[in-house]
C-alpha cells in the first residue's frame, strides 16, 4: 500500500504545474482584456508592446515549470544569436512539448513575448487560450485543399503594418511524428516516393504552403529563418526502436532528462522564392534533420548516440527569468480567490471568456 502511494504521488507531480498554469489563465485574461479595452483608441503598436510584455510574464511562468521545476538539461547546438530578430522558426514536430522548445530558445534571446504560432484550425476552440493566441498574432490554418492562403497573408501583413516583432513558429510536417501510428509515417513516405522526393525515416514529409506564404509575405521584414531540430533523450526502447516523445504530462513528471536542440540560422537570400523551388528546398532541410536524427538515434558507434554532431552548450535558465512571473501571477490569482466577489469574477471569466472567445474566432479567425 505504501508503495502504491509513493507511485501515485510520483505520477501526480504534474498536478501542481498544471493547476498553476491553468489556474492563472483567468487572471491573465482579465489583465489582457483590461489593456485591450484601454488601448482601443491607441495605435496598434502600443497595444502590441504591452501585449508582448504580458505574454512574456505568462510564458516565463510556464518555463519555470518546464525548466526549473523539471530540472531538464537543455543542450543547444549550432548558432543561436544572442540578440532578438524577426524570424520564422521551422521545426520537426513530435509532441506537445515542441511548442515549449520555441519558448526555451526565445527567452534566451529576450524575445519570449514575440513568439507567435501557426496553429491547426481546431486549436482555436481551446477555452480562453484559443482566442488569445489569435489575438496575440497567431495564425490558424486548415490543412490541404482547405488552406486559406489569402487569410494568412492578410493577417501577417496586418502584423507587419503594426510593426509587430515576429518569432513565427511553424511545424511544416502538419502533424506529429508518432511511431505508434505507423500508417501516418507510411503514407508520408509513400507520398514522398510518388513525388520523387527522398524518403525520410525520423520526420514526416514537410508541407510547404504555410512556410511559403509566411516567407513570401514577410521577406522584407524578416532577418532570418531558424531551422530547428529537436530530440528528446530517452525516447528509444530496449530494442533500439524509437518510441513516442514525452507528452507535457510526462515532461512535467521529469521523465525527460535532456532535450537536444540543433539550430541552423539561414539567411533569406539562401531560400528560393517560388513555391515549387521552395518545396524542394524545404524537403532538403528535412533531409538534413533526418540525418541528424539518424545519427542521434541509430549511430553504430554508441558513443555518438544521444547527441548531435558539433559543439554544444548546456544552457541553464536562471530563476531570475521565471520565478518573479510565477510569484506575480500566482499572487494575483490567490488574492482573487480569497474573496467571494473575486471567486465569482474568476468563474465568470472562465465561462464568459470561453463563450466570447469561441464566438470571436468563429467570426474572425
Amino acid at each position: 500500500m505504501l508503495l502504491s502511494l509513493v507511485l501515485h504521488t510520483y505520477s501526480m507531480r504534474y498536478v501542481l504545474p498544471a493547476a498553476v498554469m491553468m489556474g492563472t489563465a483567468p487572471t491573465y485574461m482579465l489583465a489582457w482584456g483590461a489593456w485591450r479595452l484601454l488601448s482601443a483608441v491607441l495605435p496598434a503598436r502600443f497595444y502590441r508592446e504591452v501585449d508582448d510584455r504580458l505574454y512574456t510574464i505568462y510564458q516565463s511562468m510556464v518555463l519555470f515549470f518546464f525548466e526549473n521545476y523539471t530540472g531538464v538539461q537543455v543542450i543547444i547546438y549550432g548558432d543561436l544569436p544572442k540578440n532578438k530578430e524577426n524570424v520564422i522558426y521551422l521545426s520537426n514536430h513530435q509532441c506537445t512539448v515542441d511548442w515549449i522548445i520555441a519558448d526555451m530558445l526565445a527567452i534566451r534571446q529576450n524575445a519570449l513575448g514575440h513568439v507567435r504560432y501557426v496553429l491547426k484550425d481546431g486549436l482555436k476552440w481551446l477555452p480562453l487560450y484559443g482566442w488569445y493566441f489569435s489575438q496575440h498574432g497567431g495564425v490558424y490554418v486548415k490543412r490541404s485543399a482547405k488552406f486559406n492562403e489569402k487569410e494568412m497573408r492578410e493577417k501577417l501583413r496586418a502584423q507587419m503594418k503594426a510593426e509587430t516583432p515576429m518569432y513565427l513558429v511553424i511545424f511544416p510536417e502538419g502533424t506529429r511524428y508518432n511511431p505508434e501510428i505507423p500508417k501516418v509515417i507510411a503514407d508520408s513516405q509513400s507520398f514522398a516516393e510518388k513525388e520523387g522526393l527522398a524518403i525520410l525515416k525520423h520526420v514526416l514529409t514537410p508541407r510547404v504552403k504555410a512556410t511559403h506564404v509566411a516567407i513570401d509575405s514577410m521577406k522584407e521584414y524578416l532577418d532570418a529563418v531558424y531551422d530547428v531540430t529537436v530530440a528528446y533523450e530517452g525516447t528509444v526502447d530496449h530494442k533500439g526502436q524509437r518510441k513516442l516523445a514525452p507528452s507535457m504530462t510526462e515532461f512535467l513528471c521529469k521523465e525527460c532528462p535532456r532535450v537536444h536542440i540543433f539550430i541552423d540560422r539561414i539567411d533569406l537570400k539562401d531560400i528560393p522564392e517560388e513555391q515549387m523551388y521552395m518545396r524542394r528546398w524545404l524537403h532538403e532541410r528535412f533531409e538534413i534533420k533526418d540525418k541528424l536524427l539518424i545519427e542521434f538515434y541509430d549511430a553504430k558507434d554508441s558513443k555518438r548516440r544521444n547527441k548531435f554532431p558539433g559543439k554544444s552548450v548546456h544552457s541553464k535558465l536562471s530563476l531570475k527569468k521565471t520565478l518573479p512571473s510565477l510569484l506575480f501571477l500566482g499572487g494575483l490569482t490567490a488574492s482573487m480567490l480569497l474573496t467571494e466577489s473575486g471567486r465569482k469574477l474568476y468563474v465568470k471569466t472562465w465561462i464568459y471568456g470561453t463563450l466570447i472567445g469561441c464566438l470571436w474566432v468563429s467570426i474572425k479567425p
